[in-house]
């Protein structure tokens, strides 16, 4: 009777080792597949972050361009009609702290 126990527990644990390793396999596989999924999206997010760097380089490059004091002034004068203000068209007022 013994003997036919410790059979039976022998050929279990074979039987538990070899269907182990091919769902080993079968995990390392999946695994494996996740890996190459995710390395082509950080692969992808890479390539997004450097479009994304050079359109901000590009846009801030345009803003040094049309906020610069020579434009806004050919503006002013050629399209607005304005002109820089004379000391005698500057007009000072003094505020008091009275409130009434």
């Amino acid at each position: 009777m013994k003997g036919k126990f410790k059979d039976f527990i022998f050929k279990f644990l074979i039987c538990i080792f070899v269907l182990t390793i091919p769902a080993m396999l079968c995990l390392y596989a999946v695994q494996a597949r996740q890996y190459t999924i995710l390395t082509n999206e950080v692969k992808d997010l890479e390539k997004r972050q450097e479009k994304l760097i050079e359109e901000n380089k590009k846009l801030v490059s345009d803003i040094a361009i049309l906020s610069s004091a020579d434009r806004i002034e050919k503006i002013a004068v050629e399209e607005l009609g304005m002109h820089k203000a004379e000391k005698e068209d500057i007009v000072r007022v003094e505020m008091t702290g009275e409130k009434k």
